[in-house]
This record gives structure tokens, C-alpha cells and sequence, in this order.
């Protein structure tokens, strides 16, 4: 409740910066899903999740924002996403986005850390984006450490580990956008060297705007070697229902 309040209130500071400074501007929004995946893989035990955050942007280009998640697999429950970076047109129609983002995940009395940093890069055209995702950070989301925690000896590093994310948007009637996308995880050679496998994801679906803020959303997602990674990578249709401010 605390981090709650903490992210409403920085909403509204920056709110209020942006109505007196008119360039600067504030996004929020709120979200019920039926699964949280996150590249393909389950988040939160296939349950349903609370999701939120907000996004300050200026003129210029540069943006930060916050988004957070209810999970089922750390004691805290919650994931926190911080991220910020620039954003523009390289020419008419043809954008970028560059930035960072942190992963964080506020556990108490942790077996291993998830917390992760990733770099980015993003191009778009039209209704299609490019994106690939870089680990800076020493691991990718615990793997090194779980591997280390499990079997002894030393960590694996997952610095390095890349995700290539092919994503399109595509309006087919008034209020009715088609979404697909396709994602691969290039793991770091360490991590690989002790056995963890390269898998790709995908989502197939539709949203629907429902007026006022409102959308509903469904999709199949899922991710491949199920046989190594096991049912959290299993296809699942979810449906999300969005506010946005």
C-alpha cells in the first residue's frame, strides 16, 4: 500500500508540473489480467494479477516511468519495473527509443536476487517495432544464482543475455486493433554452458477499445521448450482489462 501511494503521489506531482509547464506529460494506467507472462514465460502460477504504473514524457524526447506486477514466485509478491530513456523520429514515420530498465524485486530474506538490467534499443515503422534487449547486470533474473544455489561451484554470468522482441499493431476496423508478436532469449555462453536452453515466445491477439480509457484485450501466449522449462511456458489464452489516464 505504501508503494501505492508513493507512485500515485509522484502521478500527481508530475501532473501538476505538466499542467503549469505544458510540455512535459504524465500516463497512468491500471490493469486486471487473467496470467501474467513475461516473455512467454508464467509470472505469477497462472493466477491473475494487478498491474499499474505511470509514465512521465517530455518534448524532448526523454521519458521515465514505473510499472509494477503482482508475481507468485518471490516472498514479496510484487515485481517493480524502472526505466527511463529518449525517444523520437529518425524521420518521418520512422521512430526510435533507446533506454534502461531495472527489473526489481523487493524480496526479504532471498534465497537469490532477480533483479536485473537490461539496455535497449527499439526501431518502428509503421505498425511493426524492432527491439533488442541487453543484460548488463551480473544475472538474468537469478538463473547464474539458482544454478550456483542448486549445484555449488561458481556462478554462470548472465551478463550478456539478449532479447530480440518483433512486435505489430495492426488496426483491422474501427476500435479493433490485431497484436502479434515474436520473441527470442539468447542467453549468455555461461548460462548455456551449464545447460540452460535458447527458447522463443509468441502472442497472437486482439484489443478492443472500449471508450473512455477502457480496453479489453485477448491473446494466446506461450513460449517453446516446454520440455526443458515446464508448464510455465505452456500456451495460455489471457484476457486484461486496461484503464488508462
Amino acid at each position: 500500500m505504501k508503494k501505492s501511494l508513493l507512485v500515485l503521489s509522484l502521478a500527481s506531482l508530475f501532473g501538476a508540473a505538466a499542467q503549469a509547464a505544458d510540455a512535459p506529460a504524465v500516463a497512468t494506467n491500471f490493469s486486471l489480467t487473467t496470467n501474467y507472462k513475461y516473455r512467454g514465460q508464467d509470472q505469477g502460477n497462472n493466477k491473475p494479477a494487478l498491474q499499474g504504473g505511470f509514465d512521465y514524457s517530455h518534448s524532448s524526447g526523454f521519458y521515465v516511468g514505473n510499472w509494477n506486477s503482482s508475481i507468485g514466485f518471490t516472498n514479496a509478491g510484487i515485481e517493480m519495473d524502472f526505466y527511463g530513456g529518449f525517444k523520437g523520429e529518425l524521420a518521418k514515420g520512422f521512430g526510435y527509443d533507446v533506454g534502461v530498465l531495472q527489473y526489481y524485486y523487493p524480496q526479504k530474506d532471498k534465497l537469490v536476487d532477480f533483479n536485473t538490467t537490461e539496455l535497449y534499443a527499439a526501431l518502428s515503422y509503421s505498425i511493426a517495432t524492432v527491439k533488442y534487449s541487453y543484460t548488463a547486470s551480473k544475472d538474468y533474473f537469478a538463473l547464474g544464482e539458482t544454478y550456483q544455489f542448486v549445484f555449488g561451484g561458481a556462478r554462470p554470468k548472465g551478463t550478456g543475455t539478449g532479447y530480440l522482441d518483433l512486435s505489430a499493431n495492426y488496426e483491422v476496423a474501427k476500435n479493433l486493433t490485431l497484436n502479434a508478436h515474436a520473441g527470442f532469449t539468447q542467453l549468455s555462453s555461461e548460462l548455456k554452458n551449464v545447460g540452460y536452453e535458447n527458447y522463443a515466445d509468441y502472442k497472437l491477439g486482439a484489443t478492443y477499445d472500449l471508450g473512455s480509457g477502457f480496453s479489453l484485450g485477448g491473446a494466446v501466449v506461450g513460449a517453446t521448450k516446454k520440455d526443458f522449462y515446464g508448464d510455465i511456458n505452456k500456451a495460455r489464452v489471457i484476457l486484461t482489462l486496461t484503464k488508462s489516464m
